[in-house]
């Protein structure tokens, strides 16, 4: 008998160790004790999330749940998010867009490729505290689905 819900890792793709120390003591704070897995740039998070033949069917069984900062060293948010949601193995997993970037255009165009949740980080730490223990909050009253 499956369990009705299951644990549900959180893929943290954050490079500033600032902001990723934040998020992950503001989401303690809120109460969630999911495994954060942490990865500093886009290349290291694909290849955890599509695994050694790029295909992503070691993500097919995992229950994960995406934050995802669209200002990286190596590569674009919006290139992961859009390889995310266009590979069958990952599309159903929620993904939160954190950034700095207000634009209206980027915020319409991550919405459009299937992000979940879109949170501007305010510049300055208090209001950047306040979004990430909001999320804290969001986090701990959704379940994602599994791929049943």
């Amino acid at each position: 008998m499956q369990p009705p819900f299951h644990a549900v890792s959180i893929v943290m793709i954050e490079d500033d160790e600032g902001h990723a120390r934040l998020i992950e003591r503001n989401i303690r704070r809120a109460g969630v004790n999911n495994e954060i897995l942490p990865f500093r740039d886009g290349t290291s998070a694909l290849e955890f999330l599509f695994g050694a033949d790029g295909s992503g069917e070691v993500s097919s069984r995992r229950h994960l749940l995406i934050l995802l900062d669209l200002n990286l060293p190596d590569m674009t948010g919006i290139d992961i998010l859009e390889r995310i949601k266009a590979n069958p193995n990952t599309k159903r997993s929620p993904v939160v867009v954190l950034t700095t970037t207000d634009d209206s255009r980027e915020i319409q165009r991550c919405y459009d490729l299937g992000a979940n949740v879109y949170i501007t980080k305010p510049v300055n730490y208090e209001g950047f505290s306040n979004a990430i223990r909001q999320l804290g909050l969001f986090f701990s009253v959704i379940q994602v689905p599994g791929n049943s």
